[in-house]
């Protein structure tokens, strides 16, 4: 006799119940039959866990793969938008350069030019020496620096001290393996110095301090905060352009100069040699 499906539907409906009311029992005491287990024998615990998570491992595995494909397309996209932007922007800095090189060499030939024409002697080739700061010789009434080349290496007082920066100072006295370095910090430091913008020329003098002021300014010479300071090259100590900082700020008590070179970071430097006797007057300082 054929079965209707009402009826196995009613047949499997308290089955199902039965089932469904029990099952929750039985994980309950299954957990604390597992938990006994582990209190009486826990390296079987152990054992048991390591067999089931090895079991469990590759099927993970498996499960984790598509998540980490789907992760790292979306950072490929990600890093794909962002290349494009960086080679959009290097795309324009590029055209930019190009305009300025154009620019470079029509002023460089216009300056060989006009040298040509008016006979400008040719200033001599720079000799430089690269040295390590070995110490810090300042305090609290001196800026001073030693370096680990002397005589024997061409060192020799007078020499411009340079770093990455700009400007740091210039060799005050050598020994045959070392030199001692004056800062432009220094209350002894002065240094003929040119506004790059205005034109406005002065005196850089030092005043033990992380900002040195300008002196013997021009009546009426107008200077303001963020022009670059260059050495302008009077007196034939240094010659002109070398970069020594930006005017930081200009009061009633003087034009403070925030020097490029930053003494804390100074590791590597260079004693260049420009051949200028210059004005100064080391023998003081020896």
């Amino acid at each position: 006799m054929e079965q209707r499906p009402g009826s196995i539907i009613r047949i499997a409906a308290p089955l199902r119940g039965f089932v469904q009311r029990f099952t929750y029992l039985g994980l309950i005491l299954a957990a604390f039959g597992l938990m006994l287990l582990g209190k009486a024998d826990a390296l079987l615990v152990d054992r048991a866990r390591t067999h089931v998570t090895d079991a469990v491992t590759p099927i993970l595995d498996a499960v984790s793969r598509p998540v980490d494909t789907l992760t790292r397309s979306f950072n490929d996209l990600r890093n794909l938008r962002d290349i494009r932007a960086e080679n959009s922007r290097l795309r324009e800095e590029n055209l930019r350069l190009r305009e300025w090189q154009m620019l470079a060499r029509n002023l460089a030939a216009e300056n060989k030019s006009l040298q040509s024409l008016v006979r400008v002697v040719p200033e001599p080739p720079a000799k430089f020496v690269t040295a390590r700061v070995i110490a810090d010789a300042g305090n609290t009434f001196t800026h001073a620096l030693l370096l680990n080349a002397g005589k024997s290496d061409g060192m020799r007082v007078g020499q411009a001290i340079l770093s990455h920066d700009g400007f740091v100072g210039w060799v005050v006295a050598v020994g045959l393996r070392s030199a001692r370095v004056l800062l432009l910090t220094d209350i002894s430091s002065r240094i003929p110095v040119v506004i790059e913008t205005s034109r406005v020329q002065a005196i850089l003098a030092g005043n033990n301090s992380d900002r040195p002021k300008l002196i013997h300014l021009p009546p009426g010479g107008r200077i303001t905060p963020g022009e670059r300071v260059v050495t302008s090259g009077h007196g034939g100590a240094f010659p002109p352009g070398l970069p020594v900082g930006i005017v930081a700020a200009v009061t009633d008590s003087g034009v403070e100069v925030q020097p490029f070179m930053q003494r804390n970071r100074l590791e590597f430097v260079s004693a260049v040699d420009f051949g200028l006797g210059g004005i100064l007057d080391t023998s003081g300082l020896r």
